[in-house]
């Protein structure tokens, strides 16, 4: 038995999906007449209270098309300095839209409305102007954790007050409703666009899909196709996210429930120097100084459950639909013998 927590990527699909999958009416989406695409796009614009959704391959090209649809070249983006647009999108920002970002580190990642305030640039022709500001829900790097929502609307006003756009990048923003039992409509109403990834927690084998208003969803199809995104009978894939939203958001909460009890037992090894707070479904943990990450990752690899290393002796494991109640009993054995 192969236990996988590198990543909630990792998911394979089901036969429901699958089957779901094989009885899917397709067409040629170039052309927009792909009934099963159309009929996702219509869902997740319905379900965010949007006008317009675009299905994409991935959520980095649904990200990098919204900083274009958002900015001219050499604007500005606000984010975190973890932000997954500056960090793990190759470079995209620069070189897609011609644009910087304005990194902030305070408060673990949650900047708060002064904070985006003061990083906006002065209306002066030698800075770079601010026009976008972004950020992630939940928090990859942050460990799974959830924005305050309370915040993201004061973050809101900061943006309407400067004429600035206010994008999510809500790669596991299913696992943050299900967390703070918030609603798609609320983030609906505060953000200008939004990202959401089908094959991480809802478990599809591929998809994101952006979300935004007419007016600033105008040129995606076209930018879309720049990137080179655009798909033929795309609908196989549709219908495995469509399937996903109908049967796999709640059962995230299984995901969070086995996330925290590996968290507890962590907790408990002399091996283990901090596990950071769990919300979702990503543990995050460094090892005491003394003790080897690599030797570590090697010790449970030879007991099939497979890891990933961040860096610093900082480890992280990811729960997910195919990780099963027997697995993580095994888990949880193996790691309380460590």
């Amino acid at each position: 038995m192969i236990i996988d927590l590198r990543s909630d990527t990792v998911t394979k699909p089901s036969k429901p999906m699958l089957e779901a999958m094989l009885q899917a009416q397709v067409g040629d989406d170039v052309f927009r007449e792909d009934v099963t695409v159309n009929k996702l796009e219509q869902k997740v614009a319905y379900l965010f209270g949007k006008d317009v959704a675009l299905f994409f391959p991935s959520g980095t090209m649904a990200n990098q098309t919204a900083m274009k649809l958002h900015t001219n070249p050499g604007e500005q983006v606000i984010c975190d300095k973890y932000a997954h647009i500056f960090n793990y999108e190759s470079g995209g920002a620069s070189f897609n839209s011609g644009v910087s970002c304005n990194l902030l580190d305070v408060n673990n990642g949650f900047f708060k409305a002064e904070d985006v305030e003061k990083a906006i640039n002065p209306d002066a022709y030698y800075y770079s102007k601010t026009s976008l500001v972004e950020i992630e829900n939940t928090a990859n790097r942050r460990g799974g954790s959830c924005w305050d929502f309370n915040e993201i609307e004061k973050i809101k006003t900061v943006c309407k007050n400067h004429n600035l756009g206010f994008h999510l990048d809500g790669a596991r923003l299913w696992n943050a409703l299900v967390a703070k039992n918030e609603t798609t409509a609320q983030y609906g109403e505060v953000f200008d666009t939004i990202s959401v990834c089908l094959s991480k927690g809802l478990g599809c084998p591929v998809g994101s899909v952006l979300v935004g208003d007419a007016h600033i969803m105008k040129d995606a199809l076209r930018i879309r196709k720049v990137f080179g995104g655009n798909m033929r009978q795309a609908g196989y894939l549709a219908a495995a996210a469509i399937y996903a939203l109908d049967n796999n958001i709640e059962r995230l909460a299984d995901d969070h429930r086995r996330a925290k009890e590996i968290g507890d037992v962590l907790t408990k090894l002399t091996v283990i120097k901090s596990v950071e707070p769990i919300e979702t479904n990503i543990v995050i943990f460094e090892l005491n100084d003394d003790v080897n990450e690599t030797e570590f990752v090697k010790k449970l690899a030879s007991n099939n459950i497979h890891i990933i290393s961040m860096g610093g002796n900082k480890l992280r494991m990811v729960t997910h639909l195919d990780y099963t109640d027997t697995m993580h009993e095994e888990v949880i054995q193996v790691l309380s013998q460590l």
